[in-house]
Formats: C-alpha cells, structure tokens, sequence
C-alpha cells in the first residue's frame, strides 16, 4: 500500500508494542492524567495568534511604514499638522486592514478545525467513555466504529472486517483493509496493523492501543516537517522596498543639494531650507508601500467574496505570475466520493453516467440487485455508498430493491479471500439467498469458472481498470440448508457480473483547467494514486497525456537533471509519496517556473508549504494542509483558483498602472521646485500645494487604479517572466515621457499666465489649475494600456467619484478668499481657465500617444 513518506510504515505490528499495551480494562484516569501531562494534549501544533500589539510591531518594524512614519515626524516638527495626520493616517489604515484580514482568517480556520475535531472512545477503569479527541493518551484503548475518525496513531489488537479511508494521508481513494498485530512478528514493519490519526472508519469495528499522539503521530510529523520550510516575501514586496529606500536616499541628497543652491544664490537660508523640504515631499515615493499594501489588501476583500480565504497577503499578487499549477487529484480534481460508473455483464454493458435518461435494460438489474444485497444498507465505505445510491436511483419502484429481506449472517473480507458475502433470507423465499462480491478475481475463484470464461472477464477487467475505474465482481447464491458453511467456498456461486466504480472529476475542473491551459499556465497532476486511475482521470479533465506518466518508483531513480529533462513533457505524476510531491515542487522552482501547488490532505502539506502559492481545499482539507497553504478555496470550489489568477493578474497589471501615474505626477511637482532655483523664478509650489496635489494623488493610486477592471485578453496571455520587474524600463519610460509632457503643460500655463497678467501669484494660479486637471487627464489616460479595450473606462465609479471631488476641493481653492490666500492665488480669467483646459486637452492626447507607442513596443500590460 502506498505510505506517507516513511512514516506510515515505521510502527511495528509486532512484539515491541507489548510495553505499551493496556490492560482490558484500559487506563485508570490517574494514569491518564498523568501521562496527559507528561506527553502534552493530543492535538497539532498551529500558527499561534498575533496579538494586536504584535500585530502592530509586524506592521510597524517594515522599513517603508517606518519612512511613512518619518515623514509624518518632520511634518509635525515643521508644524504641519494636516501633512503629518494624512500620512499618519495611512499608515493607520494599513494597520487596520492587516489586522482584520488576519484576524478573519484566523476565525475560518478556526471555525474549520472545530469542525474537524474528532472524539475518542475510550477504555477507561473498566468503562468506555467519549472523551475529546486531544485527551487521548499513550497507551489508551480505543474502540474504533464505522464512521470514526481515528483520533491518534493505533496499532490495532482486534479487528472485525476493519478498513480505513487513508486518502488524506497517501491520495490513494480506496479504503484499506486492517489486520490485527501479530506479537509473534515483532521484526516485521507494516501499516496494515496501524489506524492513522486523521483517517476514516469506512466499514467494521476494532480496537487498538494509542502508540503515537499530537506532533508525534504520522500526521504531526509531516506537519512538524513544514517549519523547515521557510516563507520569504514576495519579489515585488523585495522590488518596491529596495526602490522607496533608493529613491528616498537619491531625493535626500537632490533635496539637500537643492536647499543649499538657493542658499547661496539668493543669501537666504529659510527661503532654501523650504524649497529643500518642498522637494523632499515631491520626491519622497510615500504613496509606494501604501499603494502596495491597499492593492494587495483589497484584493485579499476581493477574493474573499468569491470564497477564497487569503491568509498570505502578498500571495494575491503572486498568483498572476503562476507559471505551474501543481494539483492533487483526490478531493481537488475529484470529489473524493465513489459513483458507480459502468455495469458488465457477459452479454450485455450498461454506462450510468452517459446514459442517465435511458432505461436500465433488464439483463443488468440482478448485477446492481445482489451488488447492493453484498452491502451494507449503513454504509460508510464510499464504494458501498455509491453502490447504494445507484441501486436507490436505477432499482426504484422495481422488485429489485428488498428493504424488507432480513440479514442472516455475513462472511467479511479477508488476507486469504478479498471477497465478501451476506446472507439473507426472503419472506416469499424458502432457502437463503446469498450476495457476493470482491477482488474480480476472487470472485472468479469463488464462482469456480472454467479458463475461458476467467479469461474473458479477466480481459473486460483489464479494460475497464485502464479506463480509472475501480472493479468489483459480483456473485450470487442459494442455500437450501440451515446451517451455513464456514467459508464462502463452499456456496455455489453463480458468476453475474462486473461493477465499475470511480471517484469522478468536479463539474468545474475541465473548463477551470483549460482557463488555466489558455492564460499559459501549465498544470500537472501529482497523486498517489494508481497509474491507470491517474491517466484516466488527466484525460478526462483535459491535461496532455501524450508524455504518459511518470510514477514515484521512477522518480526515485531520476536525478536532479533527468527530472528535469522529464519534466518538459510530463504532467501526471502518480504513486507518488509526501517527500516526492516536495521535491517535484522545487524541480519546477529550479527551472525559473512560479509554481502554485492545490492540495487537501496531510500529504500535500509540505509541498503547499514550498510551494511558491499553496491552495488549500478548505470544506474537505484537513488543518495541516489549511495551516501550510496561502490561500484556502472555502466551498472546495476549484473555478475559484481561476477567479484568483485572475485577480493576481488584475492586481498587477493596475498596480503597473499605478506607479506609472505616481512617476509622472511626481515628475511636474519635482520639476516645479527645481526650475525656479535654475530659473531665477520665485518658489511656485508650495507644502501646501503639494498636500493638495496629495489628496488627488493618493486615492487615485489606491481607489481609482484597484477597482479598474482586468483588461480583454489577459487571461489569454502567457504569465509574466520570473525575472520581470514591477519597475521596469517600458513602465519607468512611460511614466516620464507623460510626466514630461504634463510638466512642459504646466510650465508653459505658467509663463504664459505671468506674460498675460504680469503677476507671479496668476503663474502660480495657472500652473496648480494646470496640474490638478492634468493629473485627471493622467488617470484617465492610464485606465486603459490595451489599444482595443475602450469599454472599461466607463465602468470605474471611484474615478468619477475622484473627479468630482477634485474639482470641488478645486473651486473651493480659488472661490473662498481666505484659502486663495493660504495658497497664493488669483482668481482666474475665463482667458485663463480656457488656456488651462486647452493645455490639458494637448497634454491628454500626448498621454495618450505615450501610450500607443508603448502599446506598439509591445510594453502594455
């Protein structure tokens, strides 16, 4: 059976668990309490909470919030107050949208590990008692039932027809038959006698003494494995801040050297040290860390919307540079939950699933009839359950269904016979009648067929295992005597036929997968299940088999640079272990590709965890794959994963559009207080005209640009290169040709304004009416970078919204005398205001051709 790395696999059934074994009785509760408080509760450690307090410290210590904070200083030394409490402010709001994004997520984690939590039946004194699963102790006796969910590692003493759904911890979907431990083997290593913490009871009862608990058990230490996995921070989180350092320390020095000319030039030392400071705001990027962190944090609010809970922040944005999707398929490609699929018999076949509007022909129904008389009517195996499920739905209403057949015994599964009988005795009926099924080949065997029968089932078999499906055979009897055989051979079956059973693909994935395929991104299935299965599965969810499959018993024999040569044309991996699916994550890493791994079960955590972005299935994962991933598909919807792509690439691409927008509205400001000092002009900005300027600034980075919708055909494009920068030459040329243009606008509003009034206070005037509508034109401008997309920019109510209030903060500048005075303006002539819109108009088209040519360079996003 496939294990979880070597974990599963290292308990001994045999004689060196004697020291751990309880009595009948089981443990006295002094005992228990004893060893619960030696060993510590049985539970797995978590990410511990960040108090508010931390929480603040985490925010504060980044070097960009703490510029922010800098910059507030100054301000508030210089006496404005209004410049300090804006910037102040932001870093508030940053504060408070990462404290209540993590706190939402650590409540649905929390919400979904309650959920999840299992209880214990327990021997205690004699009695057997429920008590919560993380009280359990080494050496507990544990009554395990059909539906349990085993709550620690067990080495099981007795068994009853015992199997166990492991597909959390090994991806393999069909349960496993449990054996007792045999104390005479004690040299022999098997996970046959070993109940897992964390896996499901499908069908029959046992018992077990707790060998492992918490971070001990197979489960806790793949989980433990995780924290030498480390986390980094993002490309662009590493980009922006070394450029805000850069930039901030380049703009220092322009400014110093700024103040010091003046100084000298005019002998006015105060008038120098304003203009210093004047261009020290200009120049200093504040809006950059608070741009990103607005971007990433509303676009985490935007995600949760659609049920995607993001616990790594910044992984929003690095969603739209995914180059490989690496995906499990138990529970993320399939439901995790058996149907019946096919029906065969020597005459006749009968698919259920493409033929759900045609009736069952009649020859099939004793096949699905005694398949679902060899059941449990309570059934907890999922294959049992799908077998139900299609006898409740084809067999309705007919005489094929017996809810009122009494069970008189069963002869369950065993090492020798992997088959199965009920016995049941018929109201209208005289003898017992007799239901089988099992192994195809048990069934075979118990049926007593000739060789050219077995042979042609055996090749029916072979066919249907190729297609993914999961057979069993089906057998029939009757029994006139009323004492019944010992073992099952001794009935004389009949042979009917064959059941075809799979765990099928969620509706959504084909048409989520070739999104993906379409956008350029690669996905490959990594499973541990069996190749036939994961073939056929790949085929039907629409990846390219054409390479076949590579299995982990060959990836073993691979190293580092033939994987590499297979992983050009290979996208299914299967029988593939916990540390395998690691190291295939980190061979894609190696080759330049940004790897998003989907994942539900135990053994998908570590792989989640390196994974460049780890997605986790949040109704059906378990805690330690919810713990190591960066996002968490609340519904278990896999679209949702292509909704995010989505949104990291929306996230990008108007982030781009944003510090465009950043570089040339700063670009005038700056240019507004150097060419005065070259000039011989007096100072034309002011702080306060900047503060001004800011309001427009700011939100039209984090409002306007964030809610622009994404452009037509991004999903149709190839992800972004590994090695492409966010501050990149197309996006730094373009933001200086437009702020050059914006800044000749409004120099030459200036010149021409002082020409026509002789006054420097209409100069100043013009040129701030100048740049306030420029930077208007700016943002529209640089809504849209694609030459054929026009449409979304009616779409963005933030901008109207921008407009008008910028425009109003505008007409109150000029129109209320006392402000017209705090900033040194005129009233401006109709001449003037004409001049000022004609000049923006010149300036918009002069955006907009930056942009064209940009588009044509091919440098539009």
């Amino acid at each position: 059976m496939m294990t979880s790395s070597g974990i599963m696999g290292s308990h001994n059934c045999g004689g060196s668990l004697d020291m751990a074994m309880p009595t009948p009785s089981g443990l006295t509760d002094h005992e228990a309490r004893t060893r619960l408080h030696r060993d510590g509760p049985n539970e797995l450690p978590t990410s511990t909470r960040s108090g508010a307090l931390q929480l603040l410290w985490e925010v504060v210590r980044e070097p960009m919030f703490l510029l922010l904070v800098a910059c507030g200083a100054i301000y508030l030394a210089l006496g404005d107050r209004h410049e300090a409490l804006m910037l102040l402010g932001f870093v508030l709001i940053v504060i408070a949208m990462t404290y209540v994004q993590k706190r939402r997520s650590q409540a649905a984690l929390d919400a979904l590990r309650d959920m999840s939590s299992p209880r214990a039946l327990v021997m205690r004194e004699g009695v057997a008692k429920r008590i919560p699963g993380r009280d359990l102790v080494l050496g507990d006796l544990v009554l395990l039932a059909e539906g349990d969910r085993v709550p620690a590692d067990i080495a099981l003493q007795e068994v009853s027809y015992l199997t166990v759904d492991e597909s959390l911890l090994t991806g393999e979907a069909v349960p496993v038959l449990k054996h007792a431990s045999d104390r005479a083997a004690s040299d022999t290593a098997t996970s046959e006698c070993m109940s897992f913490a964390g896996t499901l009871v499908t069908q029959g009862t046992g018992q077990g003494v707790v060998v492992a608990t918490g971070a001990r058990s197979a489960l806790g230490q793949i989980g433990a494995s995780l924290t030498a996995i480390a986390a980094g921070d993002t490309p662009i989180q590493q980009e922006t801040a070394q450029v805000v350092k850069r930039v901030a320390s380049l703009g220092a020095i322009i400014a110093l050297a700024l103040a010091l000319g003046w100084a000298v030039a005019r002998d006015d030392w105060l008038a120098g040290l304003l203009a210093g400071l004047t261009l020290a705001m200009a120049i200093l990027p504040e809006e950059l860390p608070v741009v990103l962190t607005i971007f990433l944090g509303l676009g985490a609010w935007r995600l949760a919307r659609e049920r995607v809970l993001t616990r790594n922040i910044p992984a929003v944005e690095l969603l739209g540079a995914t180059t490989v999707l690496c995906v499990d398929k138990t529970g993320t490609l399939t439901r995790n939950q058996m149907e019946v699929r096919r029906l065969w018999t020597v005459s006749a076949s009968f698919e259920l699933g493409t033929q759900a509007q045609v009736a069952m022909p009649h020859t099939i129904h004793p096949l699905l009839e005694y398949a679902v008389l060899s059941s449990h009517r309570s059934a907890f195996d999922p294959m049992e359950a799908a077998i139900g499920a299609a006898g409740q739905h084809w067999l309705k209403g007919s005489e094929h269904l017996h809810a009122d057949w009494s069970l008189i015994s069963d002869y369950p599964l065993s090492r020798e016979l992997l088959a199965m009988s009920r016995v049941w005795r018929s109201p209208d009926h005289s003898e017992l009648l007799v239901a089988a099924k099992g192994a195809p080949e048990a069934i075979v065997d118990l049926c007593h067929l000739p060789d050219s029968q077995s042979s042609h089932i055996a090749q029916a078999v072979e066919c249907m295992a190729a297609q993914g499906l999961r057979v069993l055979g089906v057998a029939r009897a009757a029994c006139a005597a009323q004492t019944l055989p010992l073992i099952q051979h001794d009935f004389a079956f009949e042979f009917i036929g064959l059941i075809g059973l799979e765990d099928p693909v969620r509706a959504d994935v084909p048409a989520a997968i070739a999104e993906c395929q379409a956008a350029g991104i690669r996905v490959s299935m990594i499973t541990g299940d069996h190749p036939h299965t994961a073939m056929a599965i790949a085929r039907q969810v629409g990846l390219d088999t054409t390479a076949g499959s590579l299995t982990g018993g060959e990836l073993d024999t691979l190293n580092d640079s033939a994987l590499a040569a297979r992983l050009d044309q290979t996208n299914v991996f299967c029988r593939v272990r916990p540390e395998q699916k690691l190291r295939l994550v980190r061979a894609f890493q190696a080759r330049g590709d940004v790897v998003a791994m989907t994942g539900d079960g135990v053994n998908d955590a570590p792989a989640l965890k390196a994974a460049n972005i780890g997605v986790a299935m949040g109704a059906r994962g378990t805690d330690v794959a919810r713990e190591a991933a960066d996002l968490v598909l609340l519904n278990d919807d896999f679209g949702s994963l292509v909704k995010a792509v989505r949104h990291g690439r929306r996230v990008f691409a108007n982030l781009r559009k944003a510090i465009a927008f950043v570089l040339a509205a700063h670009l005038p400001i700056i240019g507004l207080s150097v060419v005065p000092v070259l000039m011989g002009w007096p100072m034309i900005l002011m702080p306060a005209h900047i503060l001004f300027l800011q309001l427009i600034i700011d939100p039209a980075c984090s409002i306007v640009f964030e809610a622009e919708a994404l452009e037509a055909g991004a999903m149709r494009r190839l992800p972004r290169p590994s090695s492409a920068h966010l501050f990149d030459r197309p996006l730094l040329t373009r933001g200086l040709l437009q702020g050059a243009g914006l800044l000749l606008a409004v120099l030459a509003g200036y010149q021409l304004a002082v020409v026509l009034t002789g006054v420097p206070d209409a100069g100043r005037t013009q040129a701030f009416v100048g740049l306030v509508l420029g930077n208007l034109a700016l943002i529209q401008a640089n809504r849209s970078w694609s030459t054929t997309d026009r449409q979304t920019r009616h779409r963005n109510p933030a901008f109207l919204w921008i407009t008008a209030g910028a425009l109003a903060l505008l007409s109150l500048a000029l129109g209320i005398p006392a402000v017209a005075t705090l900033f040194r303006f005129t009233a401006p002539s109709p001449t003037l205001l004409i001049l000022a819109g004609t000049l923006t108009a010149m300036a918009w088209l002069w955006f907009s051709w930056v942009n064209v040519r940009q588009a044509r360079l091919g440098h539009a996003d």
